[in-house]
């Protein structure tokens, strides 16, 4: 299994439009791909903004690559993220998962 972390900033005003866009498209987007194991959007309150930080599980990078295209390092973003994102970074982190406690994880 592959975890596949992206990170993102919005103010702290469009915190709760953020996470019913997420909710609402971005979540389906992701389960609709064969591949996808699972969803997981942290949150957390900084200042002035709030940060998201999307946990996708994956089979394998051939299922990543079906999601993000064929440079599965890249963000992948929608259109309606202009009306949120403080930025948009260019690259998400993946890691292999070696150990969980989830059951049939592994």
């Amino acid at each position: 299994m592959i975890v596949r972390m992206w990170h993102g900033r919005v103010p702290r005003g469009m915190t709760k439009k953020y996470r019913e866009f997420l909710r609402a498209r971005a979540i389906p987007d992701y389960h609709a791909i064969p591949g996808n194991l699972g969803v997981r959007i942290l949150q957390r309150r900084d200042g002035d903004v709030t940060h998201f930080v999307t946990m996708t599980e994956w089979t394998d990078l051939e299922a990543i690559r079906a999601f993000a295209g064929p440079h599965p390092e890249l963000a992948k973003y929608y259109p309606e993220d202009t009306e949120f994102l403080l930025e948009f970074e260019p690259t998400v982190v993946h890691y292999d998962v070696v150990g969980s406690s989830a059951p049939g994880a592994l």
